[in-house]
């Protein structure tokens, strides 16, 4: 017969409790700005796709009249700023920090990794950051304030 440990397992985290709300602080931050860019990114694709337009700010028209902000062709401009490939950059580059912000509060929480893949997708699918840093934030806050004794693994 085997002897059973009765002591119960004692929740330990990868950091202090200072260091996890900052953390999730940063992935709240990353959070919301990755969902915002997203959406954006949504609306210049559907925009860019069905309509074949693309945002530019300045430049010169085919016609030669100048431009200050607007919805047109790629081919009728020259010069000016295409904002529709400043957001498909900045929000893939968001995106590497949001993962960042991810794998931060997920080895200070000491999740499992199907955790971390969750919390990644919220990055990629329009609205679910903003759903998933809400329950993210919320688990959190719940296990710090449950596990107040919880010591640092090393």
């Amino acid at each position: 017969m085997t002897e059973e440990n009765s002591a119960p397992k004692v929740r330990r985290f990868a950091g202090t409790p200072a260091q996890i709300r900052s953390a999730a602080t940063f992935y709240k931050v990353l959070a919301y700005a990755t969902g915002v860019m997203l959406l954006l990114l949504c609306a210049e694709m559907i925009i860019k796709y069905f309509a074949g337009l693309e945002l530019f700010i300045g430049g010169t028209l085919l016609d030669g009249s100048s431009n200050a902000v607007s919805l047109v062709n790629r081919a009728d401009i020259t010069d000016g700023v295409n904002v529709s490939l400043a957001i498909l950059i900045i929000h893939g580059w968001m995106y590497v920090v949001y993962l960042l912000a991810d794998f931060r509060l997920w080895s200070l929480m000491r999740w499992p990794f199907s955790r971390f893949i969750t919390i990644a997708l919220g990055g990629v699918v329009p609205l679910l950051s903003f759903f998933m840093e809400k329950k993210v934030h919320g688990e959190v806050d719940r296990e710090l304030a449950s596990h107040p004794q919880a010591a640092k693994r090393y």
